[in-house]
């Protein structure tokens, strides 16, 4: 059996990156000095089976087949995706975030794994499936896919407009659980992970871990764009072991 290793790195305080970004920032357009992005990434990358593959999210719902076999170097060029999968044993696969939710996903043998951004634009865009989608499509036998979701902002924190909350729940009137009224008329605080939850279990999707570490409440740990505005980036990662 071939074991995926999933897992996030938070801010930490062994990181190049000073100021508001703190620590390890690993995100290159959130105003930090490319230079000091460029050693964060090596540090990590020395730490890891090989350079993880890395993308410009554009809280989208394109997902990148990782499948050459090579490791190192080509794999820093970005590309533009918000969620990527692959079947390679040492590729490493990467989302960045700073409020929005870490989606690993995995074949329960391990063979073939997908990571995704899912903010909740792209969570509601349908992220998640493409990704599940993707992971399909590559070789293999069908298995019964795993989720692992990472520190993203919790429902105590994530206000936002009727505007958010009528865009899920025109796809799905069960989406309204994940809601709940906020102190300001209009307003609504809504549960990401939950959400989230969701979406897998539409997609056959049930045994989920993780979920519930909130960014915005815990700063010593974590980014947070909705804390702090300006603000580094935060790293999941999921490898199947070589």
């Amino acid at each position: 059996m071939v074991t995926p290793r999933w897992g996030g790195v938070s801010r930490g305080s062994w990181g190049l990156s000073q100021g508001r970004d703190g620590g390890l920032n690993l995100g290159l357009y959130c105003g930090d000095q490319p230079e000091a992005v460029a050693e964060n990434r090596r540090r990590l990358s020395a730490l890891l089976p090989a350079d993880p593959q890395w993308l410009r999210q554009v809280h989208g719902v394109d997902v990148c087949c990782v499948a050459s076999g090579k490791q190192g170097g080509e794999s820093q060029q970005e590309v533009c995706a918000d969620a990527s999968v692959t079947d390679i044993p040492g590729r490493v696969l990467a989302v960045l975030s700073a409020d929005c939710l870490p989606v690993l996903l995995s074949d329960r043998s391990g063979r073939r794994i997908g990571a995704a951004h899912a903010g909740w634009r792209g969570l509601a865009a349908g992220v998640i499936e493409n990704t599940v989608t993707a992971i399909q499509a590559l070789p293999g036998e069908a298995e019964p896919l795993v989720a692992w979701l990472g520190p993203a902002i919790g429902p105590a924190a994530f206000e936002v407009g009727e505007e958010v909350r009528q865009t899920f729940v025109d796809h799905d009137p069960l989406s309204a659980e994940c809601f709940r009224p906020a102190a300001q008329p209009g307003k609504w605080l809504a549960d990401l992970f939950s959400l989230a939850r969701q979406r897998l279990a539409k997609v056959g999707i049930i045994e989920v871990g993780g979920g519930g570490q909130c960014t915005v409440g815990d700063p010593e740990r974590f980014f947070s764009h909705r804390r702090d505005r300006v603000t580094g980036r935060m790293a999941s990662l999921i490898w199947i072991k070589p």
